[in-house]
């Protein structure tokens, strides 16, 4: 399993480079991993769904999909794939220090790669 540094810390991530485990996480973490993904400037909007995405990690919740961050946080889905480009949903969990969401056939919506629910 590969280290990474961020703002000082040694942190255990996946080879995309998503968090192993919640602990480690901090702000200054946080804004380490947005400069390092393209987003220079976390804005309040940015932050309501950094702390969205890791509040339904930490509640072992399934990932929100783009709709039900917009919904949640008040931000078209324009704006969402403005303030984390690319992958709104996986940029914002990288930066929320939660495991990679993926994508699952047949379904309406996300997974959390790791198995929350089996976390000790």
């Amino acid at each position: 399993m590969p280290r990474t540094n961020f703002a000082g810390t040694s942190v255990n991530v996946s080879d995309e480079g998503y968090f192993i485990k919640p602990d480690p996480w901090t702000e200054d973490i946080a804004l380490e991993i947005a400069a390092r993904e393209g987003v220079d400037r976390l804005t309040g909007k940015h932050w309501q769904v950094i702390r969205f995405m890791r509040e339904r990690y930490l509640n072992r919740e399934f990932p929100p999909t783009c709709r039900v961050i917009s919904k949640h946080c008040d931000v078209s889905i324009r704006q969402l794939y403005r303030m984390f480009p690319r992958h709104p949903v996986k940029i914002a969990a990288k930066i929320a220090g939660a495991p990679e969401p993926r994508s699952y056939v047949g379904g309406c919506g996300v997974n959390w790669e790791s198995a929350w629910g089996q976390e000790g």
